[in-house]
């Protein structure tokens, strides 16, 4: 029986908009995009131009400087544009998906007789690598690497997250055959990390080593599980999967084509059926987030979408898609109105992590948020403050003026290789300086990355 890990750093943020355990699936989108910008540090260069056929699989561009890491589209059908930003930088490339999918066809062998070298062309060819991260740095991985060890997170812990053995129900199969692929690439384990107290599909998936973690949020992200397990020190290198890719990576081996459904929760206190709603991945928003789903606002107010949770996901726009990796979509209020005498009333139904509220006194009382921040910039630190929430053993406080400083010395001894933004999210939302730590977080591993490789 695994050892639990019990952490007690962290936080939960209980938000009305559970995701139900009901599944729908979702009609085929007006249109699906794949966007460069989801992927940290690749500059793409484009393999198709509009009115461009493709196929569930045909790849759409590559890495500058890395021929062989394609990005595939997710369904078949035409290219109806490629949007641009400043300096021509490709946002998106949008297809108009077929009335009926058809799929670009790979041979697969039977796993054991492929070298380690073949699987990562297959998964290079399909455009799946870009779903294998890297740590530290929280990058796409190298395929030329060989990291000490593999890290999946079976659970998530951060607000309204889905629950993976609901998700995963299905997918036992798909699973193992993933685990297979993952142990192609490393000599060491391959670990899987569970909530503690929950049982389900992820409780019977093969070829891992599992560890069990109890406590608040970050208890599921993988840089706070590796940390509890086997630590990154200078000069390591793992890899980390997120459990629901593991699955459309095992139907690539299994199946032989590339078949981007998954299922997302949708999820927020505006959103009048949250439910679990089967996708493919770069779906258009429209197609999920329907007016109809969406409660009457008062006042003429306004609702947020994000792609992703409300402490690391994206804001995308009613005419927009999912993001490459989300899980969730969660729609909250617009902070645009005016509060009469703001913090000085008492608020009852607002949620603090402080005493200025009563919420402290109903930690499991569900709140309605939305995306105020109550006040701008403040020059104004708390010490000690940022330990409260982040259940590893570096000092964030300090690592934050480091990278401030640029001083890669100080960064790499007070830990910037085992962390990514996401661990920091929870700091930032706590910091009553308005802080913009995850975008500090990213500065810094884009110095690290810079100067020293």
């Amino acid at each position: 029986m695994s050892n639990i890990v019990k952490l007690k750093r962290g936080l939960d943020i209980h938000l009305v908009g559970e995701a139900k355990p009901r599944l729908t699936k979702a009609a085929m989108a007006e249109s699906y995009a794949v966007m460069p910008p989801d992927f940290e540090g690749v500059t793409p260069k484009l393999l198709v131009k509009v009115g461009d056929q493709v196929k569930a699989g045909s790849p759409l561009f590559f890495r500058k400087g890395s021929e062989q890491m394609l990005f595939t589209s997710p369904v078949s059908g035409v290219v109806a544009a490629i949007n641009r930003g400043e300096k021509r930088k490709v946002l998106s490339i949008v297809v108009t998906p077929d009335a009926k999918q058809t799929y670009e066809k790979f041979e697969i062998q039977p796993l054991d007789s492929y070298a380690r070298e073949d699987v990562a062309a297959v998964l290079l060819q399909a455009g799946l690598w870009p779903m294998i991260m890297q740590r530290p740095y929280g990058i796409i991985a190298n395929p030329a690497d060989t990291p000490k060890a593999v890290f999946i997170s079976g659970f998530d812990s951060a607000p309204l997250a889905p629950d993976m053995n609901f998700v995963l129900k299905d997918e036992l199969e798909n699973l193992n055959k993933g685990v297979e692929v993952l142990q192609k690439f490393t000599s060491g384990k391959v670990h899987l990390s569970l909530r503690a107290g929950t049982e389900g599909v992820l409780n019977r998936v093969k070829g891992v080593e599992q560890h069990l973690f109890a406590g608040p949020h970050p208890a599921g992200n993988v840089g706070v599980q590796i940390h509890h397990i086997d630590p990154i020190n200078k000069g390591d290198i793992v890899w980390t999967v997120n459990v629901q890719d593991l699955a459309i990576i095992g139907r690539l081996f299994n199946r032989g084509v590339v078949d981007m459904t998954r299922i997302i929760a949708l999820t927020g206190s505006e959103v009048v059926d949250a439910q679990y709603v089967q996708v493919i991945a770069g779906a258009a928003v429209s197609s999920v987030v329907k007016p109809s789903n969406i409660l009457p606002q008062r006042d003429g107010g306004k609702v947020r979408v994000i792609s992703g949770n409300v402490l690391t996901g994206t804001r995308v726009e009613s005419t927009g898609w999912l993001t490459f990796y989300a899980n969730q979509i969660t729609v909250i209020p617009e902070g645009d109105r005016f509060e009469f005498l703001g913090w000085a009333m008492p608020r009852f139904k607002k949620f603090s992590v402080s005493h200025a509220y009563f919420s402290w006194l109903f930690p499991r009382r569900e709140y309605v948020l939305d995306t105020n921040l109550n006040g701008g910039h403040r020059a104004l630190i708390v010490t000690g403050l940022f330990d409260k929430y982040l259940p590893m053993d570096i000092y964030p406080m300090y690592l934050l003026k480091a990278i401030i400083a640029g001083d890669i010395d100080k960064m790499e001894n007070l830990g910037i290789y085992e962390v990514v933004e996401e661990d920091l999210a929870l700091c930032e939302f706590v910091d009553p300086s308005k802080t913009e730590i995850q975008s500090i977080v990213r500065d810094g591993i884009n110095l690290m990355i810079k100067e020293l490789n």
